[in-house]
């Protein structure tokens, strides 16, 4: 009887569908985490305006390191067909005047840094023709021209902070390229622009007004409310909770092929690979059957793979969220995501599911306190600074939905182009995209600290990893398979084969002198 009534309670505390749902929702910041959420006011005057929480940590960052492109957000799309660059470059415009925070500067005004909101920002939309180039060389120019404006560093006190790039690489097909610098914008962002961009150049391709609605706010008018919002009994409540919940959080230590330098470099390059569908549906089915998201899932799997790395028990990770939780911001271009700090303990082998039932009350505790800003975090929790590896976290984890698909426009076809800035923000980044039919991964890691088959071979570990767990979930951590079949075989089979023909007409101590005859240095060493 006991046995069935602890299966009844183990049941009713799994999460019904529509409670994954809505985490699912309140990780992508779809719904609100507190009822008392009150309506974005639009603020009296134009400029100057407070930096939001998110903002006055990278103004703060970019004072440091001026010359820094960490932070440069970057977008490449393939246009295919006969494209208007007239009307494209004047629908990128008309988002710039559209969008407050893409004509933004930022200055010192009585000793506090400020938003200054400029009445018009031109921005301008060079074409570079590289269409007469042979292959090879075409192909280096876009490399080398992406890297550019991957690295140059955007000027935070006058300027845009866009640059926009267009290269003509067929006569019929061109590659656009966006660097837009993080205090302006987040992944949302991106989409934000990319969808009404494709909005007003259709409607500029058949002489139409602009189908977009009038935006309810902007961006300095989230920063003036979310420092008012952000105070009194809230702030307490959420404060005391992840003091409590990081209280004596330890640093990740992760085996690296490099020492750490003195001071944290963000050189950095990714690693992408997949996950079959077969295992993409199993890893659903098993989320589904235990009441968890897939996320939760995915981020257990994670940490126990940092667990067998490092063989440390208490791991911190961190995650983003878009934090984009009122209506008025959900088509604002602006800097909104948050990170959460999700601290797991994995003390005593558990077994995965054992695991993954502590996973999920970490999420659901963090995602009910997701509103405090982590610049305010870091700055309460006293932390003491180390140049050598960012705050509270070093490894960070996301699952995004696949929103980079293919756009059809009339005698224009827009795809998607992987780019990367050649940065690390962190020791070591796993990004999850959820498509049809296939789980996508990447590994961003900072190229001063790992070489690139380590990260591939952690990749590999990874998938056998999720392989072992849909296969037996009650499997206990220690049990879990790493390696994959061909490094077993390699580690039991290959590097065990050591017996040699030695020669039967000579004594032990004669072999060892003709071994020092062949190799004296080695000896000698």
């Amino acid at each position: 009887m006991d046995n069935k009534k602890d299966e009844i309670l183990k049941r009713r505390s799994k999460l019904s569908p529509m409670q994954r749902e809505l985490l699912e929702k309140r990780l992508r910041g779809e719904v609100n985490s507190h009822s008392q959420l009150k309506v974005i006011p639009r603020r009296s005057q134009t400029s100057p305006a407070p930096l939001s929480f998110a903002q006055q940590r990278l103004w703060f960052l970019h004072q440091l390191e001026p010359s820094s492109p960490h932070y440069s957000e970057l977008a490449c799309l393939r246009l295919t067909g006969a494209l208007k660059i007239d009307a494209l470059e004047q629908s990128l415009n008309d988002i710039v005047q559209r969008h407050e925070a893409l004509r933004t500067t930022f200055e010192i005004v009585e000793e506090q840094a400020v938003q200054v909101i400029h009445p018009t920002i031109t921005v301008a939309l060079p074409v570079v023709e590289l269409h007469l180039m042979s292959e090879a060389v075409r192909q280096a120019q876009i490399e080398q021209l992406t890297t550019e404006i991957a690295q140059k560093p955007f000027d935070l006190a006058s300027g845009s902070l866009l640059r926009a790039m267009l290269l003509q690489t067929g006569l019929q097909e061109h590659v656009l390229l966006f660097a837009i610098h993080h205090i302006a914008v987040d992944g949302w962002s991106i989409g934000v622009l990319i969808r009404e961009l494709v909005a007003l150049y259709e409607a500029k391709s058949c002489e139409k007004t602009s189908p977009l609605p009038e935006l309810p706010i902007q961006y300095a008018d989230y920063a003036i409310w979310q420092r008012q919002w952000m105070q009194g009994e809230l702030q307490k409540t959420q404060l005391s909770y992840w003091k409590q919940q990081l209280a004596g959080a330890s640093t990740l230590a992760l085996p690296t092929d490099r020492p750490r330098p003195p001071v944290q470099s963000f050189r950095g390059a990714v690693t992408c690979f997949k996950l079959s569908p077969t295992l993409t549906n199993t890893l659903r089915s098993l989320s589904n059957r235990e009441g968890v998201t897939l996320f939760m899932t995915l981020l257990a799997a994670f940490q126990t793979l940092l667990y067998r790395y490092t063989g440390q028990e208490d791991i911190c990770v961190g995650s983003p969220i878009a934090n984009r939780n009122q209506t008025e911001i959900q088509g604002l271009i602006g800097f909104f995501v948050n990170t959460l700090v999700l601290r797991t303990c994995l003390s005593g082998n558990p077994s995965f599911l054992e695991l993954l039932g502590g996973v999920r009350q970490v999420c659901i505790g963090a995602y009910a306190n997701a509103d405090i800003p982590f610049e305010q975090l870091v700055e309460e929790l006293h932390q003491e600074r180390n140049l050598n590896h960012t705050p509270l976290f070093q490894v960070m984890f996301a699952l995004q939905e696949d929103t980079q698909k293919d756009l059809t426009l009339p005698g224009l076809t827009l795809s998607w182009l992987p780019i990367h800035s050649q940065t690390a923000r962190f020791d070591l980044t796993l990004q999850v995209v959820d498509g049809e039919p296939e789980l996508r991964g990447s590994l961003e890691y900072n190229t001063d600290l790992f070489n690139a088959e380590t990260i591939t071979r952690m990749a590999e570990h990874f998938r056998t990893m999720l392989s072992g767990i849909v296969a037996n979930p009650q499997a206990r951590l220690s049990d879990l398979p790493v390696l994959t079949a061909a490094q077993l075989h390699r580690q039991v089979v290959e590097w065990n084969d050591t017996s040699t023909n030695y020669p039967t007409d000579v004594c032990i101590h004669q072999l060892f002198e003709a071994q020092v005859e062949r190799t004296p240095d080695a000896v000698a060493a």
